[in-house]
C-alpha cells in the first residue's frame, strides 16, 4: 500500500469529497422523497478525528505525524471551507476528545472554550495542525453534539460529537492509509407510526 504524502493527501480529499456529496443529487431533485440526510448549510460543521499513527500503519497513539496531519489538513480543510462550513478537529482521548474549532464557530453554537494547548502527544499531530492553520483557533471540551456531518480516521470515536440521527455513509473511500474511515451525515428523525408519510 502506498503511504507516500501524496497518496494520503489524494485518498483523504476523495474522501471529504465523497461524504460533502454525498446524497446532494437526491436532495436538490425536486421530486425526491430521501429523508435518509440532512442538506449541509453554510454555518453546519463537520468534524474530523483522524489518528496519523493509524494512517501510517502503527497502532494509534504511537507515532503522531505532523506530515499526515498536514496532508490531510491540505484535502480536507478547503473542500470545507468552499461550502461555508465549519470544522471541528477533534483531539485525541488525553484531551477527553476536545475539539478545535474556529472562534466564529464556538461563538455562533454558545461553545464553552477551555484552557489547553494541543500537543503532539496529548492532542495529536491532527489537533495541532488545526491549531496552526485556523484563523482563529479555540479549543472546546465538546460540541454539543451538533456536527452535521463526520469523518472518523482510524477509529478515534467521534459519534459522541453527531447530531442525532447518524446515518452511515457507505464510502468507495474508505481507507487513508493503513486507516479505517468511517463516515456519516445525518438526517431528521422519522416520527409516527403505520400512518405516518413522509
Amino acid at each position: 500500500m502506498d503511504f507516500s504524502l501524496d497518496s494520503i493527501k489524494a485518498q483523504a480529499s476523495a474522501a471529504i469529497n465523497e461524504l460533502l456529496n454525498y446524497g446532494e443529487a437526491e436532495l436538490n431533485y425536486a421530486g425526491a422523497s430521501n429523508h435518509n440526510i440532512s442538506k449541509l448549510n453554510p454555518g453546519d460543521v463537520v468534524v474530523i478525528g483522524c489518528s496519523t499513527s493509524r494512517v501510517s500503519g502503527y497502532h494509534m497513539g504511537t507515532h503522531s505525524t505532523e506530515d499526515i496531519a498536514k496532508a490531510i489538513m491540505e484535502a480536507v480543510l478547503p473542500a470545507v471551507r468552499e461550502r461555508g462550513l465549519f470544522l471541528a478537529c477533534q483531539c485525541c482521548e488525553h484531551l477527553n476528545r476536545a475539539l478545535v474549532v474556529e472562534r466564529a464557530c464556538a461563538e455562533k453554537y454558545g461553545l464553552e472554550e477551555v484552557c489547553v494547548k494541543p500537543a503532539l502527544h496529548a492532542g495529536g499531530a491532527w489537533s495541532v495542525r488545526a491549531c496552526e492553520v485556523f484563523d482563529e483557533p479555540v479549543v472546546v471540551e465538546d460540541i454539543k453534539s451538533i456536527a452535521k456531518a463526520g469523518m472518523d480516521i482510524g477509529g478515534v470515536l467521534i459519534g459522541m460529537h453527531m447530531k442525532r440521527v447518524a446515518v452511515p455513509v457507505h464510502a468507495e473511500n474508505d481507507k487513508i492509509g493503513a486507516a479505517n474511515v468511517v463516515m456519516a451525515r445525518v438526517r431528521p428523525k422519522l416520527i409516527g407510526g403505520a400512518r405516518a408519510q413522509y
